[in-house]
């Protein structure tokens, strides 16, 4: 019910803005985009068409809400937007959001146009941007936010308040970053802990030592285990002496967490790791996809090969052929649920590398129970049904059902694990290339119980 107001409310918003654009009503235009939250603009952003995007984009006047705004969109509306803007209009609206919020706009600008908008900007800012820019684009150095509070670890609590109602517009206040007198992070304090203590106690003495920390290149998927584990508001992020260099708030964190679980997502279903494929062309679509449906083509092409190696037997039991779908998409199934559940153990954090033969042997158990209970079940129908056929015909239905999920649990459960070891993004194992994989072993274990077992 909520979900379908918030919805409801978006559609009235995004009519109320085309209205106002068809009737050249920038006041009341301008005074709608005062009132709408960032994130509820980008999302109508999503939905209008680039000529209305232009147009509300040119009202709008430097500022934070703006620069949050830009932030909010997605990529390809952003890069869009920004296409054949001022350098000088864009310098004016990001000046006003933070040193990370001003190296993604700029890392999605075209080199000439971003380095014009960063000669626009302070010296003391441009030093900050382009470290941020250095790192790699989905680690904590690329999304921190480096405007942090910190205190000498020496001060003192009544001071630290002080300190802290003298800098109102200190970020991210949840926590108070203790340092040492080379800047390097030695604890930290809750503000409830902080107003607690008695005034004259050194911050050295109530802090939390025991701080977890990343470095700038730590992937954006370790911070968010990090958040996810410690229930974290903030991580601070520290270089290899241990100096504090910012935080990533765990704003960032939910946006990561969202992030990946798409890709991750996309990637088990074959169709690329572009986040936006939504927002792409048709043709977009069909360059991210047609790898993956190629390669279930080509296994495709390999399992009617193996399929017509066994016509002379196929030939002879052509009740054989009826139950080749049933192999191949048992098998499938089974395959891609071992490898999504071993996939989103690793990205939660709950599969170690210690504990992969334990889970394999279980998976192995899983699928020869559920093939068991499978295979006697449709080796019972075969043989009541098909009275016509040799009786032995349902044990071959029945062995070759139980042994194809038996392999592919195998399979789904060994391919992410293999890949993860070797330091390949597991979710590229599941999908096309698991289901293909079982149904060409499927179909070879079919036809060899049968050609065993069916002596003609």
């Amino acid at each position: 019910m909520k979900h379908e107001m918030f919805a409801q409310e978006l559609t009235v918003l995004r009519d109320t803005f085309r209205r106002l654009i068809r009737r050249h009503a920038h006041t009341n235009i301008l005074r709608l985009i005062s009132k709408t939250h960032p994130a509820d603009l980008a999302h109508v952003f999503r939905v209008i068409s680039e000529q209305e995007q232009s147009a509300i984009f040119n009202l709008m006047v430097p500022s934070e809400n703006t620069a949050d705004f830009l932030n909010e969109l997605d990529e390809s509306v952003l890069t869009s937007l920004l296409k054949g803007v001022e350098p000088k209009r864009i310098a004016a609206i990001i000046v006003k959001g933070g040193a990370n919020i001003q190296a993604r706009i700029l890392a999605l600008l075209p080199e000439e146009d971003s380095k014009a908008v960063l000669d626009l900007l302070k010296a003391d800012a441009q030093e900050e941007v382009e470290e941020i820019m250095g790192y790699p684009k989905d680690s904590a150095g690329a999304m921190m936010d480096t405007d942090v509070f910190s205190l000498p670890e020496t001060t003192l609590a009544g001071d630290s308040i002080k300190t802290l109602q003298d800098h109102e517009n200190a970020p991210m206040a949840f926590y108070l970053y203790v340092t040492d007198e080379e800047n390097r992070l030695v604890g930290v304090i809750s503000l409830r802990d902080l107003v607690t203590t008695p005034p004259d106690t050194q911050l050295r003495d109530i802090m939390v030592r025991n701080v977890q920390a990343v470095s700038p290149e730590t992937d954006q998927e370790v911070v968010a285990r990090v958040v996810a584990r410690y229930n974290y508001l903030a991580v601070p992020v520290v270089d290899l002496e241990g100096r504090l260099l910012g935080i990533v708030p765990v704003e960032e964190v939910v946006d990561v967490i969202r992030e990946e679980a798409t890709e991750d997502f996309l990637q088990m279903a074959g169709v690329g790791r572009d986040r936006e494929i939504l927002l792409k062309s048709a043709w977009g679509n069909v360059k991210s996809r047609i790898p993956w449906l190629f390669a279930t083509l080509i296994g495709g092409l390999l399992a009617s090969y193996i399929i017509g190696s066994f016509q002379t037997i196929l030939g002879k039991a052509l009740a054989l052929a009826a139950f080749i779908p049933v192999i191949t998409g048992m098998g499938g199934n089974i395959g891609n649920q071992a490898s999504t559940i071993v996939v989103r153990g690793i990205a939660t954090g709950r599969v170690l590398m210690g504990s992969t033969l334990k889970i394999l042997f279980k998976e192995i158990q899983v699928g020869l129970l559920l093939g068991l209970i499978c295979g006697i079940f449709l080796g019972t129908v075969v043989h009541f049904v098909f009275i016509d056929e040799p009786w032995v015909l349902g044990l071959v239905v029945g062995m070759s059902i139980a042994a194809s999920m038996v392999i592919a649990a195998t399979v789904g459960t060994v391919v992410p694990l293999l890949l993860r070891r070797m330091d390949i993004d597991p979710a590229i194992a599941t999908g096309p290339f698991v289901s293909t994989s079982v149904d060409i072993l499927g179909v070879l274990i079919y036809f060899s119980i049968a050609t065993a077992l069916l002596r003609y």
